[in-house]
This record gives structure tokens, sequence and C-alpha cells, in this order.
């Protein structure tokens, strides 16, 4: 995407990045739309010298649309949920510094669906990060969690960051090292 020149429209919070500490822009801030994937948007904002991530809710503070907090529309409450519906909105996950999703960036190490007594479903996911000291992580795994519970059955979602294995580029799947120029 080329990049795109934005003036932040309203006070808006969001996560410095790699830090993964929350502050808030105010109106009249000059941005630079660098990375716009799955719900959310990486903002390099000159006047702070650095990295931003704006969630996909807050993307009207933009000019953007805002994004759904909904699952699928049209989706069937009463279908199963399959690791193929997971995968799906895991792939809608993305690190604000690397232009790949989670998935094919092969960070999930380990997703269980497991029925619920009362009905529905449990999902359980043990990802990583490319890097274990990464201030995003808890966002990162914020945003999988979140978009594992829009998934119609899904009545809870635990995403646990695990280091065990520690991730190497070897994990990422073909179609992630062409996009970053590795094949």
């Amino acid at each position: 995407m080329p990049y795109e020149e934005v003036e932040i429209s309203r006070d808006v919070e969001v996560v410095m990045i790699p830090q993964g500490v929350t502050t808030t822009l105010k109106a009249g801030t000059p941005a630079v739309i660098t990375q716009s994937l799955g719900d959310s948007y990486t903002l390099q904002v000159p006047t702070f010298g650095g990295l931003y991530r704006l969630s996909g809710q807050n993307a009207d503070a933009i000019g953007k649309a805002a994004a759904r907090a909904d699952g699928e529309p049209g989706a069937d409450l009463d279908a199963p949920v399959t690791e193929e519906l997971i995968y799906n909105q895991l792939r809608n996950v993305y690190d604000p510094e690397i232009p790949v999703n989670i998935v094919e960036l092969g960070l999930i190490y380990d997703l269980r669906i497991e029925p619920l007594a009362a009905g529905g479903s449990r999902v359980e996911v043990k990802m990583t990060l490319t890097a274990p000291g990464c201030g995003m992580g808890e966002i990162i795994a914020h945003d999988a969690r979140s978009r594992i519970e829009s998934v119609p059955g899904v009545k809870e979602a635990d995403v646990q960051v695990v280091f065990d294995p520690p991730w190497n580029q070897q994990m990422m799947s073909d179609a992630a090292k062409l996009e970053l120029g590795m094949l």
C-alpha cells in the first residue's frame, strides 16, 4: 500500500510500537499510514518520531471506516466451530511492523477446540512472537483472542504467548517468505 498522509480528527488512543505502551494522539496531529492490514493501522507520527498502532474500531479518527466487532455477516450461529474458521480469523491479525499475518509467520504453535457443557466451544491457542522482548505481544494476543471470540459458537477463548520452541524464520510459510522477499 502506498503511504497515505492523514490528520487525526479526534483524540484517539493508540499503542506505541514496539514498546506496547498506550498513549493518546490529539486531534490535529499529522500522521502517515504505513500499513493497513487486518483490523488495524500502523501510523508514523513525525511529531513524536515513532510508530503507533491504531485499532480498527478507531479508524474513523483517520477518515477510514471502523472495523466490525462481530463475526461474519450471515454466519450460521449453530454451525460447529472448526480449525478452518479459527485460522481464517487469525489470518486477520498482524504484527504492526511486519506485513504478514500471524498464521503465515508461523506464530501459531497450537490450536485446540473443546465443546462446552453449556453449549458452544472453548478455543485455546498457544502462539509466540518473532522476538521475545516485543512489547506488542499482549496487544497481538488480545487481537487474536478478539478475532477468535468473533466466530459464532465460540463462547471462550484463551490465547497464551509462549517461547518454547523459539520462533525462527524457517517457521514462516512460503507465502510469507515471498511477501518479505526471502524467496
